[in-house]
């Protein structure tokens, strides 16, 4: 019997004590929540309407929530409400004693003049409108070669080979015999057999030398129409020929083609006519001058580029075919145009926002329709006015996430 009312007694203690503690921790919590849930103001004024409290959280690690106020274990500041009032109506409100702290930076919408320039880089090729064929338009051999090999240098009217054609030198003494004709029936057949000698491929110093020496040769030289190099020898010493096969192939050297690769995406920054600049490492500090003369239409599948083929004027045969170069495309200045600094771009995969400053202190989303992009600078299409302030960096911190995406979401009160 003892036993029980012991127990009864203590029961009775320990009830009391904990009535006690529970009135006076009661108390204590509502007097000093009454600031934090926003029902006072922290002078203690009353505030004009109660907000309702998400979570707290703190703006140097937004990522981490709490369910009641405190100090943070992160920093040595008091933990920040995040108001249902200011996420749920679609805007974010920033401190200005904190923008700095946030790392936030702000910037105009600016309308300004650009001059598209594009870089890229390319390798040097032969210009395919200076190529020229040696070749014959008779049967023949050839006595006496002068150039040996592929890729060798050669100038205008230099010997390239000694030909023997039988063709040739049968018109060259029917030529001969007409000459010194004085009647007008001859003469006009003198004419003739001139011409054909054209016709048959004598070439015209050939045919200069047999009307001033009066005399024919049993081989005829044909030399370099043009200044080159042999990009391609079809024949050898001693080897025969049939009329209308290549002998030799020439290309030249006063202008070369520069075959660039252009992203798909910066096609449109350029068109054929535009002028470039063009360096060769081989050649430091030597700039070269030329323009784009075509787009190549076809697009590599592996890459996604387009060749855009250049020419560059090549006057002291510098710039050798193989050659890499690094060639600068400069277009002309455009209409004035809306700007803003390319970093201020959010691209979230479906689509370009940019955060807007509102002057009352909280942000916006916009989405925007983005140009051409040149000096970090990018053009808008649509959706900012000129004067407009942006974000231009901090914008990951503006909301309560650290995620891009979630941040375009709670900008426009996506659920």
């Amino acid at each position: 019997m003892n036993i029980r009312v012991k127990w009864v007694a203590a029961a009775i203690v320990v009830a009391g004590i904990a009535g006690v503690l529970g009135y006076a921790l009661g108390h204590r919590g509502s007097s000093m929540s009454a600031a934090q849930r926003g029902d006072v103001r922290s002078d203690g004024a009353p505030a004009e309407k109660e907000r309702a409290i998400l979570y707290w959280h703190d703006p140097m690690v937004p990522g981490t929530r709490f369910d009641k106020p405190g100090k943070s274990p992160f920093m040595d500041m008091q933990l920040v409400p995040v108001y249902a009032d200011v996420v749920g109506g679609g805007d974010v409100r920033v401190d200005a004693n904190i923008r700095q702290s946030l790392g936030i930076r702000l910037g105009k919408v600016e309308k300004k003049s650009l001059s598209p320039k594009l870089e890229a880089v390319g390798s040097v090729t032969f210009d395919e409108r200076l190529v020229q064929v040696v070749q014959a338009r008779v049967d023949g051999n050839v006595t006496r070669l002068y150039v040996r090999a592929p890729l060798e240098r050669v100038s205008r009217g230099q010997p390239l080979a000694e030909i023997l054609a039988p063709q040739w030198l049968e018109a060259q003494q029917d030529y001969l015999a007409l000459l010194d004709a004085q009647s007008a029936a001859t003469q006009l057949i003198r004419a003739a057999a001139r011409q054909r000698l054209i016709v048959i491929g004598v070439p015209e110093a050939t045919i200069r030398a047999l009307e001033t020496d009066r005399k024919t040769n049993p081989t005829t030289t044909v030399v370099a129409p043009i200044d080159g190099v042999i990009t391609e020898l079809a024949v050898r010493e001693g080897a025969a020929f049939t009329a209308g096969a290549p002998l030799l192939r020439i290309n030249g050297l006063a202008t070369v083609w520069v075959d660039a690769q252009i992203p798909e995406n910066k096609v449109g920054l350029i068109s054929p006519g535009v002028t470039v600049e063009a360096r060769a490492s081989a050649w430091p500090g030597s700039t070269f001058k030329g323009r784009l003369v075509a787009l190549l239409p076809q697009l590599d599948p592996q890459t996604r580029t387009l060749a855009a083929r250049i020419a560059i004027d090549n006057p002291q045969r510098t710039l050798t075919p193989g050659m890499f170069v690094a060639v600068t495309f400069t277009g002309s200045s455009t209409t004035p145009q809306l700007v803003i600094p390319s970093e201020a771009l959010i691209v979230t995969g479906e689509r370009t926002v940019v955060i807007v400053a509102r002057d009352d202190g909280a942000f916006d989303v916009a989405q925007v329709q983005v140009g051409a992009e040149q000096n970090e600078l990018s053009t808008i299409l649509s959706g900012l006015e000129e004067g407009q302030s942006i974000v231009l960096s901090g914008q990951f911190l503006i909301d309560s996430e650290a995620s891009l995406r979630s941040t375009v979401a709670r900008l426009t009160g996506t659920p």
